[in-house]
């Protein structure tokens, strides 16, 4: 698979995973956002959120365990991922 029909799959997937019927479990909907930061920004950058900030710690923390993977490799296992849950909850 070429960059482009790569790229061109991990945008159809993006707009699936807006289809869903039924919202995915926490822990799918964080490995998602680690997949599409990675693949569309790379490694994690900035502070990990403190204090109170459930939420932004559990999100950061999803993104900064795929640190060193690819961009390519984050878009292919975020496309199965997709497809998966579209399995799953469409």
């Amino acid at each position: 698979m070429n960059a482009m029909d790569l790229q061109q799959e991990f945008d159809q997937a993006v707009a699936r995973s807006k289809e869903l019927t039924k919202r995915p479990s926490n822990e799918e909907l964080l490995q998602l956002y680690g997949l599409f930061k990675q693949a569309t920004e790379g490694d994690v950058t900035g502070e990990r959120p403190g204090g109170f900030d459930f939420k932004g710690i559990a999100k950061y923390d999803a993104w900064a365990q795929l640190k060193g993977k690819s961009g390519d490799e984050a878009k292919k296992q975020y496309i199965a991922l997709v497809a998966k849950l579209h399995q799953e909850y469409a």
